[in-house]
């Protein structure tokens, strides 16, 4: 069964809108909605969505919510790939990282399993990127619910993140 996609450049402050396309929006960042049908079945939130989007799994990325000694931190790696836990704790000076509960990472950020979104967040966590991002012109995030992604330069997300670039992901 084909997935439905639309695109939709600077898509403009409206209630249809999520958290993260009003901060880009609002930030006056480049990018590109990408919308597709979830498939609740579907066994990979990121594998369905390049999948759907006809990306490369490498150039769009998860989102994930972890536990560094007690303090929640935010890693954005490949969908292709795994988050480093260990790699995580030492880019941003920690010991012990551990994977967050998922409950508090909802809570926290806003959004549900599956659409966390880097960006937009309740309350904004400290962010590492993948340094693989940087092979790309462009990478696909969450957009802050399952079936919308962002397309947006690597540069821009670490910008408004406030994020840094390091090698947490395995492949």
């Amino acid at each position: 069964m084909a997935k439905k996609q639309k695109k939709q450049k600077k898509q403009p402050q409206q209630s249809g809108g999520t958290p993260a396309t009003v901060a880009l929006t609002t930030a006056g960042v480049d990018f590109t909605v990408h919308s597709y049908e979830h498939d609740p079945s579907h066994p990979s939130y990121g594998e369905e969505a390049a999948e759907a989007m006809g990306v490369s799994p490498d150039r769009v990325f998860k989102t994930l919510v972890a536990d560094v000694d007690g303090t929640l931190v935010v890693a954005v790696v490949p969908v292709a790939g795994s988050l480093d836990l260990k790699a995580l704790a030492s880019a941003v000076g920690g010991k012990r990282a551990a994977m967050a509960d998922p409950t508090l990472a909802e809570r926290t950020t806003g959004y549900v399993r599956g659409g966390i979104s880097p960006l937009g967040q309740r309350r904004r966590l400290r962010t590492v990127l993948d340094a693989s991002a940087a092979a790309h012109a462009t990478i696909c995030v969450s957009a802050g619910r399952r079936g919308l992604e962002v397309e947006l330069s690597p540069q821009d997300l670490l910008h408004l993140m406030e994020a840094v670039s390091a090698p947490i992901a395995r492949a």
